[in-house]
């Protein structure tokens, strides 16, 4: 009677293993690619604070956008603007390996101009 159940079971772990690896490699990919986009807003946020004090320093705009662009993710659009004593920069990237998904990586930064700031109001 044993010998009959082993005889049955035989081959399940074949199919269980055919089953389960591929979830396992699919899982373990979006695993590293959300890390990857992790690692993209990071970048974002890194470049947008960057090119915000770049701004508030008083640089060149041309000096701004590069400086802002070597920090940011590759492809990414930068948009520098002055509202009245304030900077604003806006890192905007596609997330990186699927660039199909409906989504984008947006970071924006503000900083108070260097000329106004411990102006008395």
């Amino acid at each position: 009677m044993a010998g009959c159940e082993r005889r049955a079971d035989r081959g399940f772990v074949t199919a269980e293993s055919a089953l389960v690896l591929p979830v396992l490699a699919m899982f373990a990919t979006a695993l590293v690619w959300g890390l990857m986009v992790v690692a993209a807003q990071i970048q974002c946020v890194d470049a947008a604070r960057t090119g915000a004090r770049a701004a508030a320093r008083q640089d060149p705009p041309d000096a701004v956008v590069e400086v802002t662009r070597e920090a940011a993710p590759r492809g990414a659009r930068v948009t520098v603007n002055r509202e009245a004593d304030r900077v604003r920069v806006v890192v905007v990237a596609r997330p990186p390996v699927l660039h199909g998904l409906p989504f984008e990586l947006r970071e924006e930064a503000v900083a108070a101009a260097e000329e106004t700031v411990g102006e008395a109001a």
